[in-house]
């Protein structure tokens, strides 16, 4: 007998049951806030968003029930190959440091220096070298951040 099924992608499962487990979290940190002492309090839209996400990766879990793991994929050293292959590609990785290196920097360089530099380097990196532009998008990206929260929000930035 031949059953049809539908291939899952690599990591996809553990992904789900991920999402189950910190849709809990979330909703046990939502019922920390004030409990469920009324409809307009504090924690009830923290906690009807939890129960949002909870149902939410119920459904998933139940609905990627009969999902298999691609026959080329043996095991789950081969399946976590793949997951790390298709995931964390250089670009991927590129972006992700120096996203942490500007949110560091953040704290010991004003917002609007480490930001330039953060978009310059992003800029240029993901078109291929093209500097002059790049500083320019840069520069107009956070003159327009500090026009819209200095001067017409009147908003702090670190």
């Amino acid at each position: 007998m031949n059953q049809d099924y539908e291939i899952v992608k690599p990591g996809e499962k553990v992904f789900d049951w991920l999402l189950l487990l910190f849709s809990c979290a979330f909703l046990y940190e939502a019922y920390q806030i004030n409990g469920i002492p009324s409809l307009n309090s504090a924690g009830s839209f923290p906690m009807g968003l939890g129960l949002i996400m909870f149902a939410s990766s119920v459904v998933i879990l139940v609905s990627h029930r009969r999902k298999r793991r691609a026959p080329e994929l043996g095991s789950h050293g081969d399946e976590l190959k793949a997951f790390l292959a298709e995931h964390f590609q250089p670009h991927i990785i590129a972006f992700s440091l120096i996203s942490i290196v500007y949110l560091i920097a953040i704290a010991w360089v004003s917002f609007y220096a480490s930001t330039f530099v953060f978009l310059a380097v992003m800029f240029i990196y993901y078109r291929n070298g093209k500097v002059l532009s790049s500083l320019i998008i840069s520069a107009a990206a956070v003159a327009i951040i500090y026009v819209l929260f200095t001067l017409v929000f009147r908003v702090y930035l670190p």
